[in-house]
């Protein structure tokens, strides 16, 4: 059968996860990649109540719904930041604390060891999420920047992240990076610097995006193939690239999503310029069988909208991976 169709919920926060539900359902979709934030999972919650995960399997079921992930990327942005006043409004209050940027990366990397808990209890094997990085900011190399000093903030990564990944393999969880511009690792390079921060721990792999990929130049498909048996869950997330007035190029200007003079953009998938065909194929040949989640970004169009068709899209996409070669009905023993 055909991978199931979810949606992640992070976009959709705004909304009782009693509303979301049967509003998911009725845009096609097979279940929810829950966000732990707003009201749709919340981690110490789900660790404290037995009744707080049945009463959320509850609610899934009663609307047709499943989950096969959890994701936790606010609070993994904030275990290697470098940690500032944006951070507080996205990070729950007992996280954020008094704000003294130690404290809080030290909270943030208890609360992510405390989501493969929860995913445990939950019942699901995958939880997607952002690892923060202390060293984005000195992506472009200037002032010079020596190979030290990066090499300096893998290991800062490999020094916070390995005790997390080691409560993930206790779990028997894994813990999925959505790969993704001001994380440890953005791109194919970078990615392979972070496994070998990490000493190749089998519990470190991602959450596959294209869109966060595309408009880089990084081939995005050559990711799958790159990392085969680390893909862990998949973001179903378009973009176009190229666009603008020229007045913005990939560094975003400083403007906002949605502003017609930038360079690239979120678009509802299927809209944009990201190769899906060519991702199905690679995901079915790397041997994945896990969700396509949509994750539903797109600035200038009503999102249940754009989550409906979007939904449809993928489903009409998706194909299963073939038994056998097609030509072997022309085989010597078959005449």
């Amino acid at each position: 059968m055909a991978r199931p169709v979810t949606l992640f919920t992070g976009q959709w926060a705004d909304l009782p996860l009693a509303e979301l539900a049967p509003l998911a359902k009725s845009m096609g979709y097979d279940g929810l990649e829950l966000a732990c934030w707003g009201d749709h999972f919340n981690v110490q919650e789900a660790l404290k109540s037995d009744a707080y995960l049945r009463d959320k399997w509850a609610l899934l079921k009663s609307h047709g719904l499943t989950s096969l992930a959890i994701g936790n990327h606010l609070v993994g942005q904030a275990v290697c930041d470098l940690i500032d006043a944006r951070h507080k409004s996205i990070l729950p209050a007992h996280v954020w604390g008094d704000g003294d940027p130690e404290g809080v990366r030290q909270r943030a990397a208890k609360e992510l060891a405390d989501t493969a808990r929860a995913a445990r209890k939950f019942g699901v094997k995958t939880v997607t999420g952002f690892t923060g990085s202390s060293i984005w900011h000195a992506t472009y190399a200037f002032p010079p920047t020596t190979q030290e000093f990066w090499d300096a903030g893998f290991a800062d990564f490999g020094k916070r992240f390995t005790p997390i990944l080691d409560a993930f393999e206790k779990e028997d969880i894994n813990f999925a990076l959505e790969v993704h511009p001001t994380e440890i690792a953005f791109d194919i390079a970078s990615t392979q610097r972070a496994i070998a921060a990490v000493q190749g721990h089998k519990r470190f792999g991602f959450n596959f995006d294209p869109s966060h990929l595309a408009y880089q130049g990084v081939d995005y498909v050559k990711f799958i193939r790159t990392f085969p048996d680390r893909i862990y869950n998949a973001h179903m997330k378009d973009v176009w690239w190229g666009k603008g007035d020229g007045t913005v190029g990939v560094f975003g200007g400083h403007t906002s999503f949605g502003d017609a003079r930038r360079n690239w953009d979120f678009r509802s998938v299927g809209r944009g310029m990201v190769d899906f065909e060519s991702i199905i194929v690679a995901l079915n040949d790397i041997g994945y069988a896990g969700p396509l989640s949509v994750e539903w970004e797109d600035s200038r169009m009503d999102r249940v909208h754009g989550a409906t068709e979007s939904a449809a899209f993928c489903r009409r996409l998706d194909f299963k991976p073939a038994v056998g070669a097609f030509d072997a009905a022309f085989g010597r023993e078959n005449r």
